[in-house]
């Protein structure tokens, strides 16, 4: 009795997975059309540290505005924004280094980078 319950269960439990798996082969299912004319407008641009830089090393936000960040790229110099990373521009462009391990703010200072 109990070999005849455990296959009436298995059946029970196979039946709908195969169901759901009895697409044929080869078929895939109705796909809606992408109409590219919306992309047509979009253009590459850089737009911060994690766009073209790759990865970050350190983050230090300014402790009297949470929306200034400071972010220190490995391949990439420091990137600023004022408002809360919507977006970035570079402060570190023209010095004779490239990649930064770290930033910090003073805490007395926060205008001192």
């Amino acid at each position: 009795m109990k070999k005849i319950l455990l296959y009436l269960l298995t059946f029970a439990l196979i039946i709908p997975a195969e169901s759901v798996f009895s697409q044929r082969r080869g078929q895939s299912p109705a796909k809606t059309p992408i109409d590219t004319k919306l992309f047509n407008n979009l253009k590459f641009r850089n737009i911060g540290p994690a766009f073209m830089s790759g990865r970050i090393s350190d983050l230090a936000i300014d402790p009297t505005n949470e929306n200034i960040w400071y972010v220190a790229v490995s391949s990439g110099g420091v990137w600023k924004t004022i408002n809360a990373g919507t977006t970035f521009t570079p402060v570190f462009d023209d010095q004779s280094v490239f990649a930064t391990g770290c930033v910090t703010i003073d805490p007395n200072n926060p205008h001192t980078i």
